[in-house]
This record gives structure tokens, C-alpha cells and sequence, in this order.
């Protein structure tokens, strides 16, 4: 088990409920909805909030200070009638490193096709095993990624279970005849291509092993063994490309990017010249466009 278990959180835990998993902040931008009721937002934001960290997603016991931490910003794009709205998303997650302060961010992700109706005052109920709204099953759906991912950073395939989860919940929902639920070839960025290239790919599923050597086997132990966590790091990066040859801008590879890129650059600074050479070779072969960011890595 991930988390630990203390008698007093679960004494506490009797008194107000079971403990949570997740510490989301939801954050809601509104200037382009052009509409008079704003309070509607706020309202918003305080149901995705409570739905997001106002319930037990495991059966495992999180301490307070171990919950994920997150934030969901979601800017509305439209609102073609009165409790309708189209927006997209960005989903960030960050994880503590070990013996440091530094919270390392997991999981950056745009999602840029999201319709949903919203009521005031709704409750937002989930089943797992079916569709109910285009709220709950978005939220479930990124809760579900935001666990697996954390728990694949501590233990190798941990978070399985919950990819699984958010397999069905893609299933579930392709019902609803929602965009981002299905396959698209016109942008990729969306609920179903993730979930294909982290559950279903066998080309992309590969990358939850990065995950655990790039966090547990690299980040936490880098103050303890520096030059072990750097060549556990390299392989991270060395799986990564592998992929990326495979099938290249596979979206679980870019999302990995899309978190890492600053990251990289900044902690391999420090890394033997061959360790620094072979990175910077694979880092321009997975994301050409940040060259002149991984080139300075070669100048250290």
C-alpha cells in the first residue's frame, strides 16, 4: 500500500468521513462566456471542487499532507444557450520529491474539446460503470489519471487499477455522442487518445515504466546517489524516444513532455558529459522544438 495508516487519522476519519486522495484547486475563466449571471461560475467551482476532494477515489488511507495536488483550470469558450457551455481544460498534478521541498509536476494536459450542461445547485453524482453526465465523467475521468499516474511514480504499474477505471469510463461515455470521448483525427488532444496510448497502446503503455524510474528511481533518491539517479533518469528518456520512433507525437508522449521538458534541463545540468550528450541526442529526437532549451544542456 501506497499511503500510510495511522490510528488517529482513521479516529478522525470516523468522526468526518473517510480520508481524500485528491487537494484540486478548480480554477474557471469566464471573460470570453460574455454573460450577465457570473455567479454561475463560482457555483461551479465550489460543485467540481467538492466532487473532486470531497470523496474517497481508493480504499487506501492518504494523511492530509500526501493528498495529490492539482489544479483544473478550464476556460469557457462559449455558451451557445442558457446552461451549455464549451470549453477546454488544462489538468496539472505535481508530487513531492523525496527529502526535499520540491514538488515535481506529473501531469500537464490539455484537453481541448469539453461540452457539458450545467444546472445551478446539480449534485454530481459518478458510477464508474455508467454514463450519467458530461461533468462527472470528465472529472472522474481525470481524478482516475491524476491516481494512476501518482501511484506509477511510487511503484512500478502501480496505478493499473485506476487506469482501468478510466477506461471504462471512456467506454461509458462514448454513448453520450460528446466530443472528446471518441476518436479524432482533426486533434488528438482529447480524453480517448490519452486513455488509448496509457491503458490500451502496448507502444505507449510503456512510458508508466519511465514514470517510475524518472520519479522514484530518479528525483527521490538524486540528494542520496546522484549519478544513479541520472542514469535511471536517461533510461526514463531512452523508453520515452524508443516509443516516440515507434509511433511519433503519441499524446501520452507529449503529455510526458509537456511536464518534464523545464525539469530535465534543469536537474541534468549537473550530469556527466556522457550522460548529457546521449539525453540531449534523444530529447531532440522525441521534442525538436525545444532544441535550443536542450542544446544548453551541452554548454554546463
Amino acid at each position: 500500500m501506497k499511503k500510510g495508516f495511522f490510528l488517529l487519522l482513521f479516529f478522525c476519519n470516523s468522526l468526518i468521513g473517510f480520508s481524500q486522495e485528491l487537494n484540486f484547486t478548480v480554477i474557471i475563466n469566464s471573460d470570453r462566456a460574455r454573460i450577465q449571471n457570473t455567479n454561475v461560475f463560482s457555483q461551479m467551482k465550489t460543485s467540481f471542487e467538492q466532487f473532486l476532494n470531497g470523496r474517497s477515489w481508493t480504499s487506501d488511507e492518504f494523511r492530509p499532507e500526501e493528498r495529490i495536488k492539482g489544479n483544473l483550470l478550464i476556460t469557457i469558450n462559449d455558451v451557445p444557450q442558457v446552461g451549455t457551455y464549451n470549453a477546454t481544460v488544462q489538468i496539472q498534478t505535481v508530487r513531492p520529491v523525496y527529502g526535499t521541498n520540491y514538488e515535481s509536476l506529473v501531469f500537464n494536459f490539455a484537453d481541448r474539446s469539453w461540452s457539458f450542461d450545467y444546472i445551478e445547485s446539480q449534485p454530481l453524482e459518478f458510477n464508474r460503470f455508467t454514463y450519467l453526465n458530461n461533468i462527472s465523467s470528465l472529472l472522474a475521468f481525470y481524478a482516475h489519471i491524476a491516481l494512476g499516474l501518482d501511484y506509477d511514480s511510487f511503484e512500478s504499474r502501480g496505478g493499473s487499477e485506476f487506469f482501468a477505471a478510466a477506461n471504462d469510463i471512456v467506454n461509458n461515455a462514448q454513448q453520450s455522442g460528446r466530443p472528446g470521448w471518441v476518436q479524432s483525427t482533426s486533434d488528438r488532444r482529447n480524453r480517448y487518445s490519452l486513455n488509448n496510448d496509457i491503458y490500451i497502446s502496448s507502444v505507449f503503455s510503456v512510458i508508466r515504466d519511465a514514470y517510475y524510474l524518472y520519479h522514484r528511481q530518479g528525483l527521490d533518491i538524486l540528494q542520496i546517489r546522484p549519478e544513479e539517479a541520472y542514469t535511471n533518469i536517461l533510461e526514463a528518456v531512452r523508453i520515452l524516444a524508443s516509443a516516440n520512433k515507434t509511433q511519433p507525437n503519441g499524446i501520452f508522449t507529449i503529455s510526458f513532455m509537456d511536464a518534464k521538458s523545464d525539469e530535465i534541463t534543469s536537474i541534468m545540468k549537473n550530469a556527466s558529459l556522457e550522460i548529457r550528450t546521449e539525453i540531449v541526442q534523444l530529447l531532440l529526437e522525441i521534442d525538436p522544438n525545444n532544441a535550443r532549451k536542450y542544446n544548453e544542456l551541452l554548454k554546463s
